[in-house]
């Protein structure tokens, strides 16, 4: 494990010791995400998220330049470091630890240099050129499942089991990681909920988080339900801003079911949900 990765996960270990879970920030830098887009699009403005998500509790600060909003439109990788790199050298200059949210190779090795410590990956290693920059960096790797799209509609893949499904997939592209230089110790699983997949089987991944913990044993996991659509499942017709309570219910969840990392937009709610909980005594999953 080399310098970048080893900051990421003693972040993540100390943040499950102290609390159950790492928390992880969202900064998108877009005019067009779909739950803030346009909010944070300027400098100043997502310097100042940053710095909110801090004083809130943020563990990790992830930092996107391009919306993965279903119907969204590619950005150049110019523009996406346009975007972001204020934003991660502002992080770094406040010690934070910092994810890029990107598919882009370019993007990812511009990040890392400009202070990131991990890659998020919501293509699940489409582009194989992302696991060299993270091997040649030494950066943490998230994976995140998804599934090439179906014509137009990137949910309308089948599967059998969901967990099992996601798991195969996940692992394939772990292990092609791994040729390439990425050792599993600087891989963290995310199930990708809401990507290539209907809202049902998000719903089931959340179910049933604790399998996929279990399965992956010392890969730490990090789920992201927060504000997704499929979570109008138990609330018909909410608007993203109106899902924080399924959001932090979601993330209580995972949280008990032995998730390492959540990915939230409300932070201060979410740690507020979960430092209660452990005041409480609810019983939890042991680590």
């Amino acid at each position: 494990m080399t310098a970048r990765s080893a900051k990421f996960g003693d972040v993540v270990r100390g943040a499950v010791a102290r609390r159950g879970a790492a928390l992880m920030g969202i900064c998108n830098v877009t005019p067009d995400s779909f739950s803030d887009g346009g909010r944070f699009f300027e400098p100043h403005d997502a310097a100042s998220r940053i710095d909110e998500l801090i004083a809130e509790g943020a563990d990790i600060i992830d930092i996107g330049g391009e919306s993965t909003r279903p119907g969204s439109k590619p950005v150049s990788a110019k523009e996406q470091l346009a975007r972001v790199l204020p934003a991660i050298e502002h992080a770094a200059r406040r010690g934070a630890c910092v994810s890029i949210d990107t598919m882009s190779p370019h993007v990812a090795a511009a990040a890392l240099d400009a202070g990131a410590h991990a890659i998020n990956d919501v293509s699940l290693l489409h582009d194989e050129e992302l696991a060299r920059v993270a091997s040649g960096s030494g950066a943490a790797l998230i994976l995140s499942h998804a599934r090439p799209a179906v014509g137009m509609r990137p949910a309308l893949h089948e599967y059998g089991d969901v967990v099992a499904d996601v798991l195969v997939d996940w692992e394939r592209a772990a292990a092609r990681a791994a040729l390439l230089g990425v050792p599993r110790s600087s891989l963290i699983m995310d199930p990708g909920l809401g990507f290539s997949k209907a809202a049902r089987h998000s719903l089931e991944l959340l179910r049933r988080a604790r399998v996929l913990v279990d399965k992956m044993g010392d890969v730490p996991v990090l789920f992201g339900a927060s504000r997704k659509s499929f979570l109008t499942l138990i609330d018909k017709g909410a608007e993203a801003a109106d899902r924080d309570g399924a959001s932090i219910a979601a993330a209580v969840h995972a949280v008990h079911a032995g998730v390492h990392i959540l990915r939230v937009h409300s932070l201060r709610a979410t740690r507020q949900a979960i430092d209660l909980d452990n005041v409480l005594g609810t019983p939890r999953r042991k680590i």
